[in-house]
């Protein structure tokens, strides 16, 4: 088969005005960034304001290998196969990040016969919203920076900044550093460090931005320090929030491309499910709802990740009722979470796969408790063998979940229509009775541990020192009220990426909170997630190259 690169660089995409058209755009609200991307001007937004909203469709997944399960793939091809259905559907999904491009798993494009298209630009720098973000985030760094140089006004303690400087790239480097090195016209020596800059709060609050105005409110919020009196100083103390939305204007506007079979997708947004909230941008997805019947829709990494987040955060913050989730699993990542190691997933392996199959019981019985009917996708490879997908088959009909056997991946929109004729089936019969599963009001550690035992099955939390330090900080702004973002593994229900299956009698560890203050919640650190991933020993740009002509090969 061919490579994914090959596959996407031999289809002859439509002009991305006859995307746009296929869903009744008018070309003046279309802004185009060449041939096949676009992104969508505001004024769509108020011309389809009144219209109803079609059905909602997040695609979640259970604890993945470390090379990922392919639920873009599935997203892609689901939309796909909705259209071959008679189904109008939209696809909203995430902008890749360039650290997984070149690191270890990959951009977010999709896979086989199952993309978004231009994929080489999707997967690069598309129409510039990651580097905007980048140059906001880093704006109001320098313009802390300088404040304390020129006279330091508000008397910010330098010992006590709270934002960090980001870099779209895996950088292990930069994780902790020390800035203002040189003399007295070089700044102020201080400790610093950089995150990922789709782990950034200005990633976070462009993707839950309403409008322009909300994104400026939004980000005089962030918190960037406190001053020597213990007081908070906020990005619209220095000034900065003006000139940062200045330069996210374009970048709040969502992206129209699609797929290899011209379904329209809007990519939007990009933050990591594992440190950030993992779900495109709310404006992204309303506008998917409004143009098309049915808007399918990612959040990153397994269920207890991502679509915890796209329930509890987004779903809160923009009025979002889901109609159906699909649940993505493979034959091999339940082997993996049954002991197998990642080189030896090809074989098979039933043993295996009855110990692994309980990580898939507890994501199905998970999703079950936010009200919303799951359909089970197994995305089906060529070494699976019928044994096996027959044993999964029979245990989600005993747990009452709908399954289907997706070959997206091979054939396309072709390969999901079973899939599909069972999400419409799924939403026809069984209705959404979409709650979210704690109150804000609550504690934050109230909120925690209902997540760590009615999400992980964990059997309690423990705050670490300087957590409960930062936290008595948070409840002092009187900010605890905001939902939780958990940082946490994404191989594991634990915060333990060694503790496969469904593991037991385990404690979750907070060793920090921080606050997300514009993007309106409470980031909880656990275990050793990291902010800033590194670089594997062979990276994946190691294979990425560019010919005298232009063509990009080894991008997947």
């Amino acid at each position: 088969m061919l490579s994914d690169i090959e596959i996407a660089q031999q289809t002859k995409m439509n002009p991305i005005g006859e995307v746009a058209a296929s869903l009744a755009i008018a070309d003046e609200d279309i802004e185009c960034y060449g041939h096949y991307k676009a992104k969508l001007s505001e004024s769509l937004f108020q011309k389809l304001a009144d219209k109803p909203d079609g059905k909602l469709v997040l695609v979640t997944a259970i604890n993945p290998t470390p090379a990922g399960e392919g639920k873009t793939t599935i997203s892609v091809g689901l939309a796909d196969a909705l259209r071959r259905i008679g189904r109008k559907s939209v696809l909203a999904l995430r902008e890749p990040s360039l650290g997984p491009v070149f690191g270890i798993k990959g951009g977010a494009a999709g896979g086989g016969y199952a993309q978004v298209v231009p994929m080489e630009d999707i997967n690069l720098h598309f129409t510039g919203d990651m580097h905007a973000i980048t140059s906001a985030n880093n704006l109001l760094c320098a313009m802390l920076d300088n404040h304390m140089q020129q006279g330091n006004v508000l008397r910010i303690d330098q010992r006590r900044v709270m934002i960090k400087r980001v870099l779209d790239m895996n950088d292990r480097a930069l994780r902790n550093i020390v800035i203002g090195l040189g003399g007295k016209i070089d700044g102020i020596p201080r400790s610093d460090s950089f995150q990922i800059t789709v782990a950034s709060e200005v990633m976070a609050i462009l993707c839950l931005a309403s409008d322009l105005a909300d994104l400026k409110e939004r980000l005089g919020k962030i918190l960037v320090a406190y001053d020597l009196d213990g007081n908070p100083v906020y990005a619209r103390d220095l000034g900065a929030n003006g000139a940062m939305t200045a330069l996210l204007k374009d970048a709040l506007k969502p992206n129209l491309v699609q797929t290899l079979e011209h379904t329209p997708a809007l990519i939007h947004g990009g933050p990591f499910a594992n440190i950030a909230h993992g779900c495109n941008s709310l404006r992204a997805t309303k506008l998917a709802l409004k143009l098309g019947d049915f808007c399918v829709t990612e959040a990153g990494f397994g269920s207890d990740l991502g679509a915890e987040k796209f329930f509890d955060i987004k779903c809160r913050y923009g009025g979002l009722k889901p109609d159906c989730v699909v649940l993505v699993a493979t034959v091999r990542a339940l082997k993996y979470n049954g002991g197998v190691p990642k080189t030896e997933l090809t074989a098979e392996n039933l043993d295996a796969l009855k110990k692994g199959i309980v990580n898939l019981q507890v994501h199905i019985e998970n999703m079950k408790k936010y009200g919303v009917p799951v359909v089970v996708a197994i995305n089906r490879f060529h070494t699976d063998t019928d044994a096996e997908l027959n044993f999964i088959r029979s245990f989600c009909e005993e747990l009452g979940a709908e399954v289907s056997m997706a070959e997206v991946f091979a054939k396309g929109g072709e390969g999901g229509m079973d899939l599909a004729e069972k999400v419409c089936k799924t939403i026809e019969t069984k209705p959404s009775n979409f709650r979210v599963l704690y109150d804000t009001e609550l504690s934050v550690p109230e909120k925690v541990e209902i997540l760590a035992k009615e999400i992980y099955r964990a059997d309690g939390v423990t705050f670490t020192a300087p957590a409960k330090k930062a936290l008595a900080q948070i409840e002092a702004l009187g900010a605890s009220n905001l939902p939780v973002c958990m940082a946490k593994t994404q191989y594991s229900l634990s915060d333990d990426p060694a503790k496969l299956g469904k593991p037991e009698h385990f404690t979750v560890t907070v060793r920090d909170v921080t606050l997300s203050n514009g993007a309106g919640f409470i980031v909880v650190l656990t275990g050793n997630i990291m902010t800033m991933p590194g670089l594997p020993k062979a990276p994946s740009a190691l294979k990425i190259d560019c010919d005298n002509e232009g063509n990009i090969t080894g991008l997947f």
